[in-house]
């Protein structure tokens, strides 16, 4: 397997985002290294912050801190082939099981227990497997903007519209992507911070194919994996809280879903984040910081 690095002076001087970079190489992989933010205490309860397509741990930077001052061990790692992280160079080297491997390594080789799933786009698509398979590590979870699709579900237009545009477009634009699905007006040094994992077009085969990994139809690859996994959360009784924000076309009403399906939803004040559009940790990070430890500080 072809690996590329991005260089370490893409990251140099980001705004917001001082961290200093720790990896994992993760075990049976290759030895694939995933980067990670590593925030508060270490023996403290773990806020796992994962991101989705096409962005990076820079995405939760206004929240990493609050999380950690409040106590709780933030972690936000960039998945395989995005942020700081390895890059396999070949479309063919991402497959929605390798991912899911790969973030299964992860939680594995920092044995991270007691978990506070907090998942997004497609951190929710991988982590809510993770869930599933896993109930024994993860203490609590928090659905933003995110679902487990099975293939049976309806498409949202917004969604298929995305899924073209992805592959049609000459460059992939991390940062106006990124902006496309914000309400706040981004800077041209953020746009460019989300940019920076990707030197060049040949960076970018992650978020080239994740749009194409989406099960979209019940004989779609990840489809009926989904639909078993959806039996494992269907006995899922820990605290569960959706908090979706007002502005998502291509998630929009699946919060109402994971409140019924979900028993560990039941009973839960759910909240909408009011104000942010699909990347609502951009648009509204310190208000759903705040939302995640209100739900962490009364599910102790």
């Amino acid at each position: 397997m072809e690996v590329l690095r991005t260089p370490d002076s893409r990251f140099e001087g980001l705004p917001g985002y001082p961290y200093p970079p720790k990896y994992l190489a993760l075990a049976g992989h290759d030895e694939l290294r995933m980067h990670y933010v590593d925030e508060g205490p270490t023996k403290a309860r773990p806020v796992l912050m994962l991101h989705g397509e096409p962005s990076w741990s820079y995405l939760y930077r206004h929240m990493i801190p609050i999380i950690a001052e409040a106590g709780y061990r933030a972690i936000a790692p960039d998945l395989i082939g995005f942020g700081r992280s390895d890059k396999p160079a070949s479309l063919d080297d991402y497959t929605y099981a390798a991912h899911e491997a790969w973030l299964e390594a992860f939680i594995t080789g920092l044995d991270l227990r007691r978990i506070i799933l907090v998942c997004q786009d497609w951190g929710g698509l991988l982590g809510l497997r993770l869930v599933a398979r896993f109930p024994e590590r993860f203490d609590a979870v928090v659905a933003a903007n995110t679902f487990l699709p099975s293939g049976r579900e309806p498409v949202s237009e917004a969604f298929l519209a995305w899924q073209k545009l992805s592959q049609s477009i000459p460059e992939f634009d991390v940062g106006r992507v990124i902006q496309g699905g914000t309400k706040t007006e981004l800077s041209k040094q953020v746009m460019a911070a989300y940019d920076a994992p990707f030197p060049d077009e040949s960076y970018r085969m992650a978020a080239r194919k994740f749009p194409l990994l989406v099960p979209t139809t019940g004989d779609s690859p990840g489809a009926l994996e989904n639909q078993k996994h959806w039996g494992a959360l269907a006995k899922f009784d820990k605290p569960f809280l959706t908090a979706f924000s007002d502005g998502d076309p291509i998630t929009r009403g699946a919060d109402k879903f994971l409140q019924v399906a979900i028993p560990g939803a039941k009973g839960i004040s759910h909240t909408t984040v009011k104000g942010g559009g699909h990347f609502l940790q951009e648009d509204r990070g310190p208000e759903f910081a705040k939302v995640i430890l209100e739900f962490a500080n009364s599910h102790k």
